[in-house]
């Protein structure tokens, strides 16, 4: 089959493909072939950008948060998964100063604020609430214990004026926690949840009090999010007509990862890029070894997050039908690169 054109999105969060895209590789890998490849995120398409959570682009591939692909998935697109990446980040539960709010346990009887947005898959309400039954669990306390209160977008008549943020697809947006920040200061919740450097930033901004960061927890189940792991996707059609396409994009995604872990400094200003952070939040908000969390493979680990992450969301309804984990990786194309760098080793 005669490909011209590949396509790819990645979240604004640290992904190896972001860094493969700044690095110019990804253009470089296809010139030789005359294949142009092109970002989501430069088009002003409408039905194009949705592929960054529907998956329907043909010869597409996609790096970032699971819970798309997983919906994705769930709705029939017919995506594999080539590759998994896991990078802590912050995953913080926080309440005001004076809420008398001190620990896990002091959220039993409260309210807590749960965003609700009116888009195809709300990745973000989907995310606050595995972090608060992650968090919850760790004190035996359940969902039923505690007021989840709907945080909802004002109509757009009502919104008046607002702080905007760049959009990872160009022009601006609300900001991420806007809801959760104004809830916070009518006094409606009593706790949000926060991730990432905007959460981080969200914090200080309110002076709040962090009751518990998710992101440092040694079981990584209990970090289980939507960036942990992080899913890389391709179309099936794709993989099936041309796998060795598929092949030399997933070698520069991996090779970026082990770039990265090599040139610390770089990456952090390549993430920074990624999340419009400064180099200090980058650190504060991933650690200060996220240059080591860029790998792309098939782990365990990363493995029994997507299961876990999957399970969580079928049994809260996010998903339209079961999704088998197992049949929806296809390890062959990093299979492939392995056996290809032991030839060359040989």
């Amino acid at each position: 089959m005669s490909i011209d054109t590949l396509w790819y999105t990645r979240c604004p969060v640290p992904t190896p493909l972001g860094i493969a895209f700044q690095q110019g590789w990804l253009q470089q890998a296809f010139r030789p072939d005359g294949i142009t490849v092109r970002s989501l995120q430069e088009t002003g398409d409408p039905a194009l950008r949705e592929s960054h959570f529907d998956h329907t682009l043909a010869h597409s591939f996609r790096q970032g948060g699971n819970i798309p692909a997983i919906w994705a998935r769930a709705r029939g697109a017919t995506t594999r998964v080539i590759g998994l990446s896991w990078t802590d980040e912050f995953q913080g539960i926080v309440t005001l100063p004076g809420s008398g709010i001190t620990d896990i346990a002091g959220l039993r009887g409260r309210r807590l604020g749960l965003p609700k947005h009116d888009i195809s898959i709300d990745f973000t309400r989907a995310a606050a609430l595995k972090g608060y039954e992650s968090a919850l669990a760790l004190e035996a306390i359940g969902l039923h214990e505690v007021e989840l209160v709907d945080l909802r977008d004002p109509p757009p008549n009502e919104a008046g004026d607002q702080p905007v943020y760049p959009s990872p697809f160009g022009g601006s947006r609300r900001h991420g926690y806007l809801n959760e920040v104004q809830a916070l200061l009518r006094g409606d919740v009593d706790a949000v949840f926060v991730k990432g450097v905007l959460g981080l930033q969200t914090v200080h901004m309110l002076g709040a009090h962090v009751v518990t960061d998710l992101g440092r927890h040694p079981d990584p189940l209990v970090r289980n999010g939507n960036g942990t792991p992080r899913t890389l996707t391709v179309d099936q059609a794709l993989i099936d007509a041309r796998p060795d396409l598929v092949a030399r994009f997933l070698d520069q995604v991996v090779a970026a990862g082990h770039w990265a872990a090599a040139h610390p400094d770089d990456a952090v200003a390549y993430i920074g890029r990624e999340t419009d952070a400064s180099d200090e939040w980058v650190r504060y908000a991933y650690g200060r070894s996220v240059h080591t969390q860029l790998q792309t493979d098939l782990a365990a680990t990363s493995i029994a997050g997507l299961k876990t992450f999957k399970d969580f969301l079928l049994r809260h309804g996010f998903l339209a039908a079961d999704v088998d984990i197992d049949a929806w990786i296809d390890p062959a194309p990093l299979a492939a690169l392995a056996e290809h760098a032991r030839r060359i080793s040989a």
